[in-house]
């Protein structure tokens, strides 16, 4: 259950994260779509959580789209 209050931390920082970045970058989308990529693997790496790059490369277009919204 501990875990689910970290997905969900994690979750709720990346989106905000994201638009942020997004945002205020100075770099072209796809710079800045590879630098949260290595985000959330990092993120994976540390809490032991396992995805695959494909999924990783999914969550990463998820928050995008979410940005993009708003």
């Amino acid at each position: 259950m501990k875990s689910l209050g970290y997905i969900g931390a994690f979750f709720g920082g990346a989106i905000a994260g994201a638009a942020l970045g997004i945002l205020m970058a100075p770099e072209k989308g796809s710079e800045t779509r590879v630098k949260i990529t290595d985000a959330v693997e990092d993120f994976m790496k540390k809490h032991n959580i396992k995805l695959s790059r494909k999924e990783v490369d999914d969550l990463v277009d998820d928050i995008q789209d979410v940005t993009e919204d708003e």
